[in-house]
């Protein structure tokens, strides 16, 4: 097994296989299957691209071959951070060909994040566009090699400055490859980060494969589905739940949108036929704002809404003004996914996260010495099964507290079960803040802002925000040696993006306060700062 990989235990590995959830063909191959059946049907979609199943299949194929001939094979870890376009499925395929291992970085992460990737995943090269969104990902590159002297190779889709252009890797003859293992890691997710870094989540063909399938059975959805990609298509729901890689393997379409604004997808819903997609809570709810002064017909459509609580309120809202069917679901990088069906009543679809995708998921909710709660009451969400990890990669002292002795994974995520099976998810038990669709550890916000010469002490909390879902709310005790009005909303967030953070992690609001109030045994007391935060407005 790869070094860093945690496995199945054997018995439980064997339990799978003989019961079919895993069926040992690699992602790679399942595309190439999924091919021959339709090869001049249109497979994908972007702002630029049409390609059918035969074009796709040629230039993953082709491309595998170029990797190859740049010495990028079996296991090498690769971060992938190109957008939401065909060359990103293009490349994710060749890399699951040749066994190579794909790190799903995110479109908006920057320096920092991608430094951190390639050093956790010991990767060997970098794929990513040349500009996306008035970004340079070409300077971005120049710094992450400097930073990681095991990044041997730096390829790039457009002009590729001194780099090795994509287009180029893609004219390599085709030629015969050995079968991929399936119970070899495929990919490497990424988790929340709420241990202040992304940690990296590590999916295999077998379980991945059974993912997406389940997924997309789930959402009834087929070889005449339609997926729109409208969240970074490297973000778990919008690539295996069933998302694009899954719209590909029961042989559907898969549109890759450039954003998620209402202006650009509304279009391609329309033109493309979309019959499904995947959203967060605060974009369904944009949607569905957008929808009174731009009507467009939705009722062809499904719609996932994930990643934060959907309240029942808005779940109502957002289903009475777009008329599309929603599906409301609850799900991790690490595996669980619960989900709402399509045939359950309203009070189901918007009052709970529904059930678990498979049979073989195990359920525990526990309270803090991990014993079992009575039916109905709240406590942690802990879970295992034939898609959920057995252990991050490369993360031994994290795997000792994020699971138990017997393999459930600790979700922290606070929840119930009703009398009838179905989950609600009550809250968290880590610090993380939903902003604009994206998971921000406060901690990791924290440990910059004190970063800053200007700042003594720091805290970070979320703000209910009708558009955000969460503001970033920062609380800052500036140095004795400073004039409080030093600091400002504009130094701090000039001081993130110098230390490459993304943008989604700049913060909203910025509170100068004398000392940050503390709890009795010292901790710094957020609950105490978000209620006077949110009694100011």
């Amino acid at each position: 097994m790869l070094d860093g990989f945690v496995p199945w235990p054997p018995d439980f590995a064997e339990r799978y296989r003989n019961a079919g959830y895993w069926n040992g063909i690699s992602l790679g191959q399942l595309l190439a299957d999924s091919a021959r059946r339709r090869p001049d049907k249109v497979a994908a979609v972007d702002m630029t691209r049409r390609v059918s199943y035969l074009e796709l299949v040629d230039e993953a194929d082709r491309i595998a071959a170029g990797l190859l001939e740049l010495g990028i094979g079996w296991r090498d870890r690769v971060v992938l951070h190109l957008p939401n376009v065909v060359d990103f499925l293009t490349t994710i395929f060749a890399l699951f060909t040749i066994g190579a291992i794909p790190v799903m970085a995110l479109p908006g992460h920057r320096r920092d994040e991608i430094v951190h990737l390639a050093r956790q995943s010991a990767a060997v090269a970098y794929i990513g566009p040349d500009r996306f969104q008035g970004f340079d990902y070409r300077a971005l590159a120049r710094e992450v090699r400097d930073a990681v002297p095991g990044l041997r190779h730096i390829v790039i889709a457009g002009e590729a400055a001194e780099f090795t252009p994509l287009s180029e890797i893609a004219r390599a003859a085709a030629r015969e490859l050995p079968p991929v293992d399936a119970s070899e890691v495929a990919l490497l997710l990424l988790s929340g980060g709420t241990t202040g870094v992304p940690k990296l989540i590590p999916r295999t063909h077998d379980d991945y494969a059974y993912n997406i399938f389940q997924c997309a059975r789930a959402a009834e959805f087929d070889s005449g589905g339609v997926f729109l990609a409208a969240n970074p298509v490297p973000h778990n729901a919008a690539l295996g739940c069933p998302g694009a890689l899954g719209a590909l393997l029961v042989g559907g379409k898969a549109v890759l949108a450039a954003n998620p604004s209402p202006d650009h997808v509304f279009p391609l819903i329309e033109q493309e036929g979309v019959t499904l997609t995947a959203l967060v809570p605060t974009l369904a709810l944009l949607w569905a704002e957008a929808a009174q002064h731009t009507p467009i017909d939705m009722s062809a459509m499904t719609m996932q809404v994930g990643s934060s609580k959907f309240g029942q309120t808005a779940a109502a809202r957002v289903s009475a003004s777009l008329g599309c069917r929603i599906m409301n679901w609850f799900g991790i990088g690490e595996g669980l996914l619960t989900h709402t069906r399509l045939d359950d009543p309203p009070e189901i679809v918007f009052g709970t996260e529904g059930k678990p995708l498979s049979p073989a998921d195990e359920i525990r909710i526990v309270d803090a010495d991990d014993h079992p709660v009575a039916r109905g009451g709240i406590g942690e969400l802990l879970t295992r099964g034939p898609y959920t990890i057995r252990g991050y990669f490369a993360a031994p002292e994290v795997n000792r507290r994020a699971f138990t002795e017997d393999g459930f994974f600790r979700t922290g995520d606070l929840a119930r079960l009703t009398d009838a099976g179905h989950i609600v998810i009550e809250g968290r038990l880590k610090d993380i803040i939903h902003h604009g669709g994206e998971k921000v550890s406060a901690e990791e916000i924290e440990g910059h802002l004190l970063a800053h010469r200007l700042v003594r002490d720091a805290a970070v909390v979320g703000i209910p925000d009708d558009d955000l879902g969460e503001r970033l709310c920062v609380f800052v005790v500036a140095g004795a040696e400073v004039a409080a009005p030093a600091v400002s909303l504009r130094t701090i967030r000039e001081h993130f993006r110098d230390r490459g953070l993304a943008p989604y992690k700049l913060p909203d609001e910025l509170i100068i306060v004398p000392e940050l109030p503390r709890t009795p045994v010292g901790k710094i007391d957020k609950n105490a700062l978000r209620a006077g935060q949110l009694q100011s407005r």
